[in-house]
């Protein structure tokens, strides 16, 4: 993990390969280091987003910076599962001082962006 020039903790959660809700609330289980009491529903997911105290070591003290990167594929596929993401990254956002999370490029970082610029 790294920081940004504000000081927050960033954590890239990189969706490459995901293909179904499962396999996202697994990445997300892995990224974040969520406890295995996490429930893997869009509800435990906001609800951990949002409290501090689950957040990886520092990031409640510093903040954390959630960067979801590779999303794209999984968007396409799964269109109404990835509406349902966003709605509890930005409700996770609004809830938890100093979570911020941001979609990063929408390809996988390993692979060049399928956009220009």
């Amino acid at each position: 993990m790294t920081e940004d020039p504000a000081g927050r903790l960033v954590v890239t959660l990189d969706l490459d390969g995901v293909t179904d809700k499962a396999g996202l609330m697994d990445r997300c289980a892995a990224a974040l280091g969520l406890p295995d009491w996490f429930g893997r529903n869009w509800d435990a997911l906001a609800d951990c987003l949002a409290d501090p105290s689950v957040w990886p070591e520092g990031a409640a003290e510093r903040g954390l910076l959630v960067v979801v990167e590779g999303w794209r594929a999984y968007a396409e596929a799964r269109p109404e599962e990835w509406q349902v993401a966003e709605e509890v990254f930005a409700e996770a956002t609004d809830r938890g001082p100093g979570l911020f999370v941001t979609l990063g490029v929408g390809a996988s970082s390993k692979y060049p962006p399928d956009q220009p610029g």
